[in-house]
């Protein structure tokens, strides 16, 4: 028995230039994103996916829906599988956040797995809320191949885990805008990751 992910991110966002915490602000994919959403339903759609997840942020339900269409689906939002919230952070960049908040970033930078923004999650907040909703998911498709479309800290977050990495080596993983990852996940809790940042 085997379950087959596809763990894609979702396509250049509008402010994606800006290198912008957008955290669970609402910003939508530009027309180059539905371009490299197009690229990820071509290269699924002779796959036997039975099932599309994403988050429920337009940047990736937007995503969801054109490859689920391709794919002669409907696709899932989950609500759990959202980017990190940096709470008053977010829409800022790291300079805005240094300049307007100094004393929280340094403590930030000094603390990252355990740090939480004000009004936002730590890194160990977002493990503790996607991992088990992700297990959830993989569980409910045994010897299926199934896609998410979700965020970049998301998806590190999944792979830092399957390749048993320590939580802060999750920075060490790059996802572009529109990768793909394949993890397969064996009956025997082996998981093995196939391609990553594709």
């Amino acid at each position: 028995m085997l379950t087959r992910v596809y763990l894609m991110r979702h396509g250049e966002v509008d402010n994606g230039g800006e290198k912008r915490y957008n955290g669970h602000i609402d910003v939508d994919i530009t027309p180059k994103g539905v371009e490299q959403m197009h690229r990820l339903a071509g290269l699924l759609e002779a796959k036997p996916v039975t099932a599309v997840y994403s988050s429920d942020l337009i940047r990736s339900v937007k995503g969801a829906r054109i490859i689920s269409e391709r794919l002669g689906l409907s696709p899932a939002p989950v609500r759990a599988l959202r980017e990190r919230s940096v709470g008053q952070w977010e829409g800022m960049t790291a300079e805005e956040i240094k300049q307007r908040f100094p004393e929280e970033y340094k403590a930030w930078r000094a603390d990252l797995l355990n740090y939480r923004p004000p009004e936002g999650e730590c890194l160990q907040d977002v493990r503790n809320r996607i991992l088990p909703e992700y297990r959830r998911i993989v569980a409910l498709h045994p010897d299926q191949e199934i896609a998410m479309l979700l965020h970049g800290g998301v998806n590190r977050v999944i792979l830092a885990d399957v390749l048993g990495l320590d939580p802060l080596n999750l920075f060490r993983i790059d996802q572009a805008f529109g990768a793909l990852n394949i993890i397969d996940h064996c009956d025997d809790g082996m998981a093995v990751v196939k391609l990553l940042n594709g």
